[in-house]
């Protein structure tokens, strides 16, 4: 059954020595489509050649919540300029609020506002990342909403309760769940797991991070392991996991209007056999 990785970094120097290795793995593992999120305008020269050898990789543009100090009075335009600058630019981000050690609640707030003014303005979703944040993330998207227009997007790697989980599904944004969903101890994650509906469903890894069971002791995650968050995801929501692939594919394709595959690839029989106990 095909997958979509949509949050994937693969300009990471992890990556450097073995990159085709990889596109091998994870094309054999069914995965048809990836997302490659930018962490700050410079990386996007970086990420555009490794997608000019990977017709499958799609990008995105942003700057992340952790670099602020990156970020100036022309980063807003610059995000603009590259992403209408490349087909391929799918979402803009990642971006969003991150108040785990932060300082500087203000600038991200600020930074946040201009990079979903320009998904508006381009007719993107955004790819947001989230710590610590979800009250104010939600209060951000909301008056952005109310006072500027319509704006979607991913809450990507999304760790939250329940509860914060039903505050980004009211504003219509999609979730999407990485390899936490597959450790032991993620009991609020795997309750939101179950609670997001199928139409509002993603699966990601943010490779080269965490590494999903049953390939924890991996420190390296890579795309093709994406399979395994699928087949977590199908277990606690006690569907097949070829209708939780197909179902979140179809919802990759449709928030960043990716083109229609000319083919869809087979998931190997020997990755197939994978399984998770349930409640695991």
């Amino acid at each position: 059954m095909p997958l979509v990785d949509t949050h994937v970094h693969l300009n990471f120097d992890t990556f450097a020595g073995d990159l085709d290795e990889l596109a091998q793995a994870w094309r054999q593992a069914g995965v048809l489509a990836l997302v490659h999120s930018c962490v700050e305008p410079s990386d996007f020269p970086a990420m555009q050649a490794i997608a000019n050898g990977i017709p499958e990789l799609y990008l995105s543009v942003g700057l992340h919540p952790l670099d602020m100090d990156k970020w100036s009075s022309t980063t807003a335009a610059q995000i603009a300029e590259l992403a209408a600058s490349d087909r391929r630019v799918v979402a803009i981000g990642e971006t969003g609020l991150d108040f785990f050690k932060a300082d500087d609640e203000a600038a991200q707030r600020d930074a946040f506002w201009q990079q979903l003014t320009i998904a508006y303005n381009l007719g993107l979703p955004v790819i947001v990342h989230c710590r610590d944040a979800a009250q104010a993330t939600a209060e951000v998207i909301e008056a952005f909403q109310r006072q500027v227009g319509p704006v979607t997007g991913v809450m990507h790697c999304w760790a939250g309760a329940p509860a914060e989980t039903q505050l980004f599904l009211d504003l219509g944004f999609y979730i999407s769940f990485s390899g936490i969903v597959t450790f032991k101890n993620a009991h609020q994650v795997k309750a939101s797991a179950q609670l997001v509906p199928a139409n509002r469903l993603l699966v990601e890894t943010d490779c080269p991070f965490l590494s999903p069971e049953p390939r924890r002791k991996e420190r390296r995650n890579q795309p093709a392991f994406v399979y395994h968050v699928a087949a977590c995801l199908a277990e606690l929501r006690q569907v097949e996991f070829e209708a939780l692939a197909q179902t979140t594919t179809h919802n990759a394709f449709t928030l960043f209007k990716l083109p229609e595959p000319s083919s869809l690839l087979p998931v190997p029989s020997d990755l197939r056999c994978a399984s998770f106990p349930a409640g695991s």
